[in-house]
């Protein structure tokens, strides 16, 4: 991890670097652009703020992600048992994706308010494709010998599933579990944009209008912090589910 870990960050430092000195030489109105280290100046000043926003933001992100998990599971096993399913459900769920969620949040918003649903609902909506069609990929490339292997000796096609194609689907879904993790914190921010009562997205457009660049930068900064933490946990989360893959790494 720190070997792959230190050619980012050696980059990024790079760039901070920069960008610290250029608004330090250049004289750059804080409004406009503030330094890095003003950023983490006024963010650890607002640090109590920063995390009572944090909170909502996180808990619409957890129970969304939860929402779409469940969903994907269920579409992606009815697509690989039915194949009238797949024929009529999946260039369904393809066409879905060319719905700008852009234009889909107003519509939550109103049709929902602005609690807690409508924003799961944007976060279920931003992550669910990745993980169905990952899954339902997954299952599709299941080796068939195996299957047959399994069913000659009597299993059943649930006992097969469970026992050949799960574990198989299992890279393929931990790889879509990534892309759509890393869309679900800024999901839920976008949908507090569109209308909310507290959150991150809130707070960055309010903090807009008064001209605090520096606390944009630091919500920003934090809304980077979780979906990088939560892109990490499913690395722990692969390694506990499949424990072989990390004997056969050694």
């Amino acid at each position: 991890m720190l070997r792959s870990s230190w050619p980012p960050l050696l980059v990024l430092a790079v760039v901070v670097g920069g960008w610290q000195l250029y608004v330090t030489a250049a004289g750059v109105d804080p409004t406009t652009l503030p330094s890095p280290a003003r950023v983490v100046q006024q963010g650890w000043a607002n640090r109590q703020d920063l995390w009572d926003q944090t909170l909502p933001t996180l808990q619409e992100t957890l129970l969304g992600f939860a929402l779409s998990f469940a969903a994907a599971w269920l579409v992606a096993v009815v697509l690989d048992f039915s194949a009238a399913a797949r024929r009529g459900l999946y260039p369904l769920l393809v066409a879905s994706q060319t719905i700008p969620i852009v234009a889909v949040a107003p519509l939550l918003i109103i049709w929902f308010g602005f609690g807690l649903l409508p924003k799961m609902l944007v976060v279920t909506l931003t992550t669910f494709f990745p993980l169905a069609a990952n899954l339902a990929a997954g299952f599709a490339a299941t080796d068939r010998e195996a299957m047959r292997l399994l069913r000659s000796l009597g299993a059943g096609r649930w006992r097969a599933f469970r026992l050949v194609r799960v574990p198989s689907a299992m890279p393929y879904f931990f790889a879509g579990l990534r892309v759509s993790i890393t869309y679900a914190v800024v999901g839920a921010v976008f949908a507090e944009y569109a209308g909310a009562e507290s959150g991150l997205g809130i707070y960055m457009q309010a903090q807009k209008s008064a001209f605090r660049t520096d606390l944009v930068f630091a919500a920003v900064a934090v809304t980077a912090a979780l979906s990088v933490a939560l892109f990490g946990a499913t690395y722990l989360l692969q390694r506990l589910v499949l424990p072989w893959e990390r004997k056969a790494g050694k």
